[in-house]
């Protein structure tokens, strides 16, 4: 059955209802977002009529939002990638984790600067173009993602990224045991089943404080 014009024209009002009030630059969304409001087919005739008439900005495959205008640099705003990768994980109903890289130079374990802009993902490799950037998604084992939204997540990301040889560097565990909060080291030694083998010494080195003074206090009790 064709989509009735006066139809498309309703799907489209609440998308930019929608899409106005999250707020210029603030939101990136699918056409998954405004199921509620039309059936699959005329949200994506309604979001594509929108981009080629310039009410929306259509930033990557699949993917929308209202632009924000810079009057400094007089132009559009490029979107944030990190609210790309949101509506991608509604979207795709995936978990994501941002690249081990980024974690160890967070961690204070590299001076490495990414150059690229990496999620570790439980869905599929694949590369997304966002204007002139390139988001990649990389798939990676189940062990690793069983991290996704824990404390010690940085830790076990870092780590991974660094590989075995970070067991040889005399500069990894008294970083950790500085940087990282006594709650980190208690979740990444509470799960550190999770870590690759020749990760585990050195959790239990980094968090070797907090086990001593937990045996503490289960043999006071």
């Amino acid at each position: 059955m064709p989509i009735r014009w006066f139809d498309m024209t309703g799907v489209a009002d609440g998308i930019m209802r929608r899409l106005r009030g999250k707020g210029r630059g603030k939101w990136v969304c699918t056409p998954s977002d405004f199921l509620d409001l039309g059936s699959p087919a005329s949200v994506r005739q309604a979001l594509a009529r929108l981009a080629k008439t310039g009410k929306v900005r259509r930033v990557g495959w699949g993917l929308y939002d209202l632009p924000q205008y810079n009057d400094f640099v007089k132009g559009l705003v490029p979107a944030d990638h990190c609210t790309v990768v949101d509506a991608i994980v509604r979207r795709d109903g995936i978990r994501v984790m941002r690249g081990g890289l980024v974690a160890a130079n967070d961690l204070h374990l590299t001076n490495c600067v990414p150059a690229q802009i990496v999620y570790m993902t439980d869905g599929a490799s694949r590369n997304v173009k966002v204007g002139r950037r390139i988001i990649r998604f990389q798939h990676v084992d189940r062990k690793l993602m069983a991290w996704h939204g824990r404390p010690a997540a940085p830790v076990a990301r870092a780590l991974d990224w660094l590989g075995p040889l970070a067991s040889q560097d005399p500069t990894i565990i008294p970083t950790l045991r500085r940087v990282l909060p006594d709650h980190v080291k208690d979740d990444l030694i509470r799960n550190c089943g999770d870590l690759p083998r020749w990760a585990v010494p050195i959790a239990h080195s980094v968090a070797a404080q907090q086990q001593q003074q937990q045996e503490v206090r289960d043999h006071a009790h």
